[in-house]
């Protein structure tokens, strides 16, 4: 696969350990990619070793990107972490080298489901913002509903929480539901709930006729929810994953 340059435009921190990441394909050629897929980041560790890590790409459009326009990821950092040594170093306009895009955790144009029930810890709701655009046409154009049950430990690691929560006071069909193991926030919405997210499936009675799950970021939550799903008869490629492993 052929690699290009990126170019560092912005970051902001999203939460303590986690930097949003902002860059602009240095090439002149576009980064066209279905929501869902991630990139990966290619550097070499201090022996000079080639290495990869890959990045769910976050970037929100309702169009095909064009020369010149930005690449979004989240990313987390770990201590002691090659890439996030990388990361933390970079400064604004300096370049990394990337691959992609790659993966099929994306949504299917041949669904026919009444509901997605999308599921995430960490950074694993970063392909569910880029899917915000998608979503908000399938819920115009078949009235489809969307549970996004997102699980933090913290307020303070809510990625992306304010951006959920309007397009939820936006779109009646799209509900978000936070869960907190650890922490509550002081004035808490009602759909927030104390716990983590595989507590909650039951609340949402999943229907093998008409949902469609998502499963993605910490590997013991994507597996206790999997089989749980199967449980209530879901058929497994209506249960579609994807595991982050944290890499140092």
């Amino acid at each position: 696969m052929k690699q290009f340059p990126l170019k560092l435009v912005s970051r902001r921190m999203l939460a303590p350990t986690v930097g949003h990441y902002v860059f602009l394909r240095d090439d002149g050629e576009p980064l066209d990619y279905i929501p869902g897929q991630f990139i990966q980041v290619h550097f070499q560790y201090a022996d000079g070793t080639s290495t990869k890590r890959s990045y769910s790409l976050a970037t929100i459009h309702d169009h095909a990107l064009g020369a010149g326009e930005t690449v979004e990821i989240a990313v987390s950092y770990v201590p002691g972490g090659a890439a996030t040594a990388l990361f933390e170093g970079l400064n604004e306009g300096d370049p990394i080298l990337a691959s992609g895009p790659f993966g099929r955790f994306c949504l299917m144009p041949a669904d026919t489901n009444r509901r997605y029930l999308l599921i995430g810890t960490g950074t694993g709701v970063t392909p569910y913002r880029a899917m915000l655009p998608q979503l908000e046409t399938l819920i115009r154009e078949r009235g489809i509903e969307v549970v996004l049950l997102f699980g933090a430990r913290t307020p303070d690691e809510l990625l992306y929480g304010d951006e959920f929560r309007a397009f939820a006071e936006r779109e009646p069909n799209f509900r978000f539901v936070p869960c907190f193991s650890r922490e509550l926030p002081a004035d808490p919405h009602p759909d927030v709930r104390q716990g983590y997210v595989q507590q909650f499936l039951a609340e949402f009675s999943p229907n093998p006729d008409g949902d469609i799950a998502y499963l993605c970021g910490n590997p013991n939550m994507v597996d206790s929810c999997f089989e749980a799903l199967k449980e209530y008869g879901l058929p497994v490629p209506h249960i579609r994953r994807e595991k982050y492993v944290s890499s140092k």
